[in-house]
């Protein structure tokens, strides 16, 4: 599933932490394009990851036994959206974490929105997943890692955080390989949309 033109619902606006939030609420998320206006994005085909369908295979599960990381919440957000800037990645020539994107998403991590899982060896950060609490539905926006299977890890010791909430699915946005092996299914936006509405109603507490 890739995004198209047909999925840009909004172009133009600012980054600040009230935009943010309020885009959220309603299931669109800003993706800069280098020489564009700032466009926003509700994909007509949403990813998602319902956590009774995570599939955890045995080289995974192996893994996550024998891993010996270290695991934190919330401890370096700054250095895990960085560590997502700088990690090239198949098919894009520069990343979409901007220098304006950075400072808007610190923004909504001091503001208590955004959130990060960081994995760690030893003192050195191998891993890391970031993303976006709105009224306690959370949408997953990047992850790195410097150690082989190291993000798959931290994204699962995301969902077990988040469950351990009360939140049964993750807003992953836009399907990769990586996620469908773990699970994701694509959904339609207005399917998306209504499944978003019911969680923030539930006014989950997802983190402190």
């Amino acid at each position: 599933m890739s995004v198209t033109q047909d999925d840009i619902v909004a172009v133009g606006g600012d980054l600040d932490v009230a935009t943010l939030v309020a885009a959220y609420r309603h299931g669109v998320f800003p993706w800069p394009v280098e020489r564009l206006p700032l466009l926003w994005f509700s994909p007509r085909e949403r990813a998602v990851l319902d956590f009774v369908e995570l599939h955890v295979g045995r080289s995974l599960a192996r893994a996550r036994r024998r891993s010996g990381l270290r695991f934190t919440i919330d401890a370096a957000f700054a250095s895990v959206i960085d560590g997502c800037a700088s990690v090239p990645r198949p098919g894009q020539e520069s990343t979409w974490i901007t220098p304006a994107m950075r400072a808007a998403y610190v923004a909504l991590h001091r503001a208590g929105v955004a959130h990060s899982v960081e994995a760690w060896r030893d003192d050195q950060l191998v891993a890391g997943v970031y993303g976006v609490d709105v009224d306690g539905a959370f949408a997953a926006e990047s992850m790195f890692h410097r150690e082989t299977d190291a993000s798959k890890l931290v994204l699962l010791r995301l969902i077990e955080h988040l469950a351990a909430r009360g939140l049964d699915w993750l807003d992953v946005q836009v399907m990769t390989p990586h996620l469908q092996r773990l699970g994701a299914q694509p959904i339609l936006r207005r399917a998306f949309l209504h499944r978003l509405a019911r969680t923030r109603a539930r006014g989950l507490r997802l983190f402190p």
